[in-house]
């Protein structure tokens, strides 16, 4: 049986571009896998919390003794458990000050270890044969040609750290950019931008979650 993992950051609890994308491939691949593990968490109003030196000294030496409280072992454990059992993984991110939200970051922290780390020899690693799927949203644009190219320090930085622990095999990135566009009066001549890349992204997700082929793995479903 497959499952998903979907993950939200944005501070927006309404109107929010990235999480009506990711609740839209998460819907899609859900109709798709009637019968799929589906685990959801929302990492804005349940904010991970960023690593202490104990924590740090726990992640990279798991069977050793450093003082970190057992809530805090637990939860790494729980968001280690839920990366692990998915076969899928759909990230709605949110570009904040031209990189992704600090909750992602606090998460991540958690998940990139040297348990999940590929190999030295070039080995893939545990969670190698993931589909990860990325749903940036930007209020303007980095497109190679356009002011800012070079200032998205979102994309690169998460394609290399999903590198790291094996899930760069079969990772998607689907861009919502321009969303500012509807509010901001100075770029209002480029709301027929944002709408074709809005298009764009609706389009592109829903093909994703329409290709997602279902692994044999069992998994747990629950609701976080």
């Amino acid at each position: 049986m497959p499952s998903l993992l979907h993950l939200d950051a944005s501070i927006r609890r309404t109107g929010s571009v990235s999480r009506d994308l990711s609740a839209h491939f998460a819907a899609r691949w859900r109709d798709r896998h009637p019968d799929g593990g589906y685990v959801h968490r929302d990492l804005a109003a349940h904010p991970v919390p960023h690593i202490t030196h104990a924590v740090r000294e726990a992640l990279l030496d798991p069977s050793g003794e450093h003082g970190e409280p057992p809530h805090e072992r637990a939860l790494t454990e729980l968001l280690n458990t839920e990366l692990r059992d998915a076969d899928t993984v759909v990230m709605g991110v949110p570009m904040y000050n031209y990189s992704i939200p600090s909750t992602v970051k606090a998460w991540l922290d958690r998940v990139v270890t040297p348990a999940n780390m590929v190999t030295p020899d070039g080995g893939p690693g545990p969670l190698a044969g993931k589909s990860v799927v990325v749903v940036t949203t930007r209020g303007g644009s980095y497109a190679p040609g356009t002011p800012r190219e070079g200032w998205d320090h979102q994309e690169p930085y998460l394609r290399a750290v999903l590198r790291s622990i094996g899930l760069a095999r079969d990772l998607e990135f689907v861009h919502a950019e321009l969303t500012l566009a509807t509010t901001v009066p100075a770029m209002s001549a480029l709301k027929p931008l944002a709408e074709q890349s809005l298009t764009r992204a609706y389009e592109t997700l829903t093909s994703l979650a329409a290709s997602s082929a279902e692994p044999p793995a069992p998994a747990r479903s629950h609701i976080r």
